[in-house]
C-alpha cells in the first residue's frame, strides 16, 4: 500500500515506516465496519494516505466529550499496552497512533471487549498528528515503545526519534509533560539518548545511563521475546520545560 502521490515530493524527510498491505481476519473487518465509528478519528487528509492535513485542529473535548489529561502512544500496534493503560486509568484520555490497518482494527476490537470508552485511534503518519491534528500544548504524555529501529546503515535515516521529532514533540506536550521511550535495540537507545540529551526544551527525567522500566508499560510478547534473547530493554524519560 503506497504512502506516496502520484505526483511529486511532498514531506522533508522520509517517513519512519513502510505501509505494506496485508490481510485482515473477519473479526478484523468486522470491527473495522462496526467500530470504526465509535474509535477511529475522522482525520482530514494531506496528499498522502497516512497524511493529516495542515491546520486541521481538532476539538479534543469534541472528541472524547469530555475535558481530561492526554496521553498519546505512537506505534501502538495491536493496541495491548494501551488497551491496559486506557482500562487501568479511566480519568486520562488516550491516543493510540497506527499506520497499519490490521493493528487498530485488533485494538478496536480489544478495546470493545474491554468496555474502553476513553481510547481513540489514528490512522496517520504521528509526528503529522502532533503537529497538525493535536492542539499545542494539548498532551500529558507521548510514548514511543519498540519503534522500528531500522538497523541497516542506510535505513537509520528512518528512524523517529530523530531532531525534527522532538521539536514536534515539544510543541504538543504541555509545560512538564514526559515523553517516554522504549527499545530492545542498544544503538537505537543510544542514539535516542543522544538526541533527546541534546534537544531544546528537554530534560532527563532518570539517573544514571537509562531510565527505569516504566511500570506503566504493560510486559507484552514482543518484550518477553526480545529479553529471552539476550537484548537489554532501555527505558529513556524525558520532561520538558515547566515553564
Amino acid at each position: 500500500m503506497s504512502d506516496t502521490p502520484a505526483t511529486g515530493s511532498f514531506r522533508d524527510r522520509p517517513v519512519s515506516f513502510v505501509r505494506r498491505s496485508g490481510r485482515m481476519s473477519d473479526a478484523q473487518d468486522r470491527a473495522w465496519a462496526e467500530l470504526s465509528d465509535r474509535f477511529l478519528w475522522d482525520v482530514p487528509r494531506g496528499e498522502a494516505e497516512t497524511s493529516v492535513e495542515p491546520g486541521a485542529v481538532a476539538d479534543l473535548t469534541a472528541v472524547y466529550g469530555r475535558s481530561a489529561p492526554l496521553i498519546v502512544e505512537i506505534g501502538s500496534g495491536q493496541g495491548h499496552a494501551i488497551i491496559h493503560a486506557a482500562s487501568s486509568r479511566p480519568d486520562v484520555n488516550f491516543l493510540a497512533i497506527e499506520v497499519f490497518r490490521a493493528g487498530l482494527a485488533r485494538t478496536m476490537l480489544d478495546a470493545d471487549r474491554a468496555g474502553v470508552s476513553n481510547l481513540r485511534l489514528a490512522e496517520a503518519n504521528a509526528p503529522e498528528v502532533l503537529q497538525h491534528l493535536l492542539p499545542a500544548a494539548s498532551v500529558d504524555e507521548i510514548w514511543v515503545f519498540f519503534p522500528d529501529p531500522w538497523h541497516k546503515k542506510k535505513h537509520t535515516k528512518r528512524r523517529l526519534i530523530a531532531p525534527e521529532f522532538t521539536d514536534i514533540a515539544l510543541g504538543a506536550l504541555r509545560p512538564g509533560g514526559r515523553l517516554r521511550l522504549a527499545t530492545d535495540w542498544e544503538d537505537y537507545a543510544k542514539q535516542m539518548r543522544t538526541v533527546l540529551d541534546a534537544a531544546h526544551g528537554f530534560a532527563r527525567d532518570f539517573d544514571g545511563d537509562w531510565a527505569e522500566r516504566f511500570e506503566g508499560r504493560v510486559l507484552t510478547a514482543f518484550e518477553r521475546k526480545g529479553s529471552r534473547v539476550g537484548r537489554d530493554i532501555r527505558d529513556l524519560t524525558y520532561v520538558t520545560d515547566s515553564v
